[in-house]
């Protein structure tokens, strides 16, 4: 598979009163045609910030301020105002967290279709409600009931398909979604990714799934990328991720995730906390918290090295760790 998606060195600031505050640090990653890539994390790691740069729209006061994003070979930040407008939902389009929460209370499902596809160029209605019908029964949704409801009258699950549904409306190549089971109990969630595994397979989407909790990376996702501090620690295939870890953090997040590892009981929590962003500690951003640092992790940052088989790790000491092998 070739890469859809090439992030190089993307480094993204908030200009806050206390100072500034490194949300993204020299993140690199390529998400290649066709795949789910699961980006995972810890709230505060920096996914959503990657998300909103993939998508040239990070909220104020958030600036990029080094880096470079290629879509499809075309440089994305430096795209002119009609370039990054068709970009925008017709390349890529993202689902935002709790994105059903925010939709038109006042408006039928119907509605808010056509305004997304007319304030895109679509001018035909019945095209455009015909395009909505297909994708929402894609999603598993009855077409005849949900066009004419309003937000309120339909579930959380069915509200979250629905947005889905709306962001594949301009025919994407890529969907990028925040959090997309939040707040959905387990049986929808489970449901929820089914649909969106089902979406990869019969339109050949390539995906980006930014979550905490790797029992649905692992449900879901080819690949994914771990993330801590505004940075890439981890990259690799999920079924070798789970089998060998080789970064301290992601042993942390799969040892966190009760449904991955049978009994409640042996589920433990990551030590210790994330690091302030506003004052970050020299060297890898996880020593505080790893079982495996040395002085030298505390004074020099590692570099994301392949160290063998497409597996990417920044960790000085990946050989150490439990299931690494030292390449070479």
């Amino acid at each position: 598979m070739t890469s859809l998606l090439s992030v190089k060195d993307l480094a993204v600031e908030f200009d806050l009163d206390k100072g500034a505050l490194r949300a993204v640090n020299g993140a690199s990653l390529d998400v290649q045609q066709g795949e789910i890539m699961a980006i995972v994390g810890e709230s505060g790691s920096g996914k959503t910030t990657l998300a909103f740069s993939i998508f040239n729209l990070v909220p104020p006061p958030g600036k990029i301020v080094g880096g470079e994003i290629f879509f499809d070979g075309k440089e994305v930040l430096s795209l002119n105002p009609e370039e990054l407008r068709k970009y925008r939902w017709k390349e890529v389009a993202m689902v935002f967290q709790a994105a059903q929460n925010v939709m038109n209370p006042v408006a039928r499902i119907a509605d808010q279709m056509l305004d997304t596809a007319q304030a895109h160029g679509k001018t035909s209605k019945g095209e455009v409600i015909e395009h909505a019908s297909e994708l929402l029964k894609m999603v598993r949704l009855e077409p005849s009931q949900v066009l004419h409801s309003y937000p309120h009258e339909l579930s959380g699950g069915m509200r979250q398909r629905v947005i889905i549904a709306l962001g594949l409306l301009l025919d994407p190549r890529m969907l990028i979604l925040d959090e997309p089971t939040t707040a959905l109990d387990v049986v929808t969630q489970a449901y929820i990714l089914d649909i969106l595994t089902d979406i990869r397979d019969k339109l050949g989407l390539t995906m980006i799934l930014l979550t905490h909790d790797m029992s649905i990376v692992a449900k879901v996702a080819d690949r994914v990328g771990v993330m801590y501090a505004g940075r890439i620690m981890e990259v690799g295939k999920v079924e070798e991720i789970f089998y060998d870890a080789r970064h301290p953090y992601t042993m942390g997040l799969i040892r966190a995730a009760p449904s991955l590892i049978g009994d409640i009981a042996d589920k433990k929590a990551i030590p210790g906390s994330p690091p302030d962003l506003l004052n970050p500690p020299a060297g890898c951003p996880f020593h505080p918290r790893c079982a495996y640092a040395t002085s030298h992790c505390a004074e020099v940052v590692p570099e994301l090295k392949d160290t063998g088989g497409e597996r990417l790790v920044a960790c000085h000491n990946w050989q150490l760790i439990s299931g690494g092998k030292q390449s070479g």
